[in-house]
């Protein structure tokens, strides 16, 4: 029996997945959960949505063959560009749509989570836009760690609140968006920025974010003569970028699919946000799906050098897909990931988001045949992270040297 990696009727991805939310928020999830499919099916908001995605993000976004790579890993190495949207990363497919959606269904006022900053900026890219009122919730940590992504998004106009429970990071960042939301539920569009919490924004987030893999099949007939690879590498946090790279090929068995979580120090220490290596099955943010959680129940704190793969979970897709085998999930810790990221930056002169050195980093564990075609996502630019990079320098090697 063929399996079914996509969402079911009741939000559902095998038994992970779901809407596990205060009774205060029923109403506005129920809602969207009517809303959101009429509306992305309908003509007029796929042709303001595609209108958009080429002429204000630029896409499609380039394929391009990376023949000094390709050489070193014994492939033919494609990187799917999300780093060259505009705001830097693929967070932007995503925050097109739903500022759309949210239009369309009479909402005012927009609050979002980030990690990195990517989504933040994002959004408030997007409500800059659209002219509408932007509120962020981020981490006090990622708020000094990424400080030039939240000067970004006061400059769009959006008000940063910088959050000081728990860890500090992105998961408290989540946490208290949704009790922003509980708050003001009426004229309020939560943008989910990773295919997490309640149904139906996973499956909202895979459809917009689906866009990458479209492109790919594409790209890859025009350059190569087949629309398929044979192996699909991608970074996974929440998920959202791994979800855009995989979902035109979930079904398509020829099609090997790996993963690359941030094991921070290592899976067996205690400072790793590898939920898929190290997680157990919870609930987080709305959703069943795998927690790194203590034995009563309390969340992890996630550790990475990576502000964007900062979260204690996995959306509930990704948790179905993993249990069931479609994909290797690989743990990179951070000295592997600033090791690639400077391997990429001189290589092929791109300088990845470290969120994306991560997906670098597992090119060494595939062990391809030479004509195998493997194409990976840089899901962001490296700007951001610079200080991180010169910080951590040594860790790289004679790449390090300068």
């Amino acid at each position: 029996m063929k399996n079914n990696y996509f969402v079911d009727e009741n939000g559902f991805y095998g038994h992970f997945g779901g809407a596990y939310i205060p009774e205060i928020l029923y109403k506005c999830v129920h809602d969207l959960q009517e809303a959101y499919l009429p509306i992305i099916e309908s003509e007029d908001f796929k042709q303001e949505y595609r209108a958009l995605l080429r002429d204000y993000v630029g896409r499609p976004s380039p394929l391009y063959f990376a023949k000094r790579m390709s050489e070193r890993y014994g492939c033919q190495l494609y990187l799917k560009r999300e780093d060259l949207n505009h705001t830097g990363a693929h967070k932007i497919n995503n925050t097109i749509g739903q500022i759309l959606m949210a239009r369309k269904m009479g909402k005012t006022r927009i609050i979002a989570e980030t990690g990195a900053g990517q989504h933040g900026v994002a959004t408030a890219t997007v409500c800059a836009l659209m002219d509408m009122e932007c509120e962020i919730f981020m981490g006090k940590t990622d708020v000094e760690r990424q400080h030039t992504n939240v000067e970004r998004m006061r400059m769009l106009g959006a008000k940063v609140h910088p959050v000081t429970t728990g860890n500090m990071t992105l998961s408290d960042a989540c946490s208290e968006a949704i009790r922003d939301w509980c708050c003001h539920p009426r004229e309020t569009f939560y943008i989910v920025g990773s295919t997490m919490g309640p149904h139906p924004y996973p499956d909202i987030v895979a459809r917009m974010q689906s866009v990458i893999s479209e492109e790919i099949k594409q790209q890859l007939l025009e350059k190569t003569g087949r629309d398929y690879p044979d192996c699909l590498v991608a970074c996974i946090g929440g998920g959202s970028n791994a979800a855009g790279t995989i979902y035109h090929y979930i079904d398509d068995e020829r099609v090997k699919i790996v993963l690359a979580e941030a094991a921070g120090h290592g899976i067996d220490t205690d400072y790793t946000a590898a939920t898929m290596h190290c997680g157990t099955e919870g609930i987080l943010h709305g959703a069943r799906t795998l927690v790194m959680q203590t034995d009563d129940g309390q969340i992890k704190e996630a550790f990475t050098i990576s502000a964007g793969l900062d979260y204690p979970g996995i959306g509930p897709m990704h948790a179905n897909m993993a249990e069931k085998g479609r994909t290797k999930v690989l743990a990179i810790t951070d000295d592997e990931a600033i090791m690639a990221g400077y391997e990429l930056t001189r290589m092929e002169g791109i300088i990845p988001a470290i969120e994306s050195a991560h997906a670098i980093a597992a090119l060494k564990y595939l062990k391809p045949a030479p004509d195998d075609v493997v194409v990976l996502t840089v899901s962001g630019r490296g700007d951001k992270d610079v200080e991180t990079y010169l910080n951590n320098k040594e860790k790289a090697g004679d790449y390090g040297k300068f």
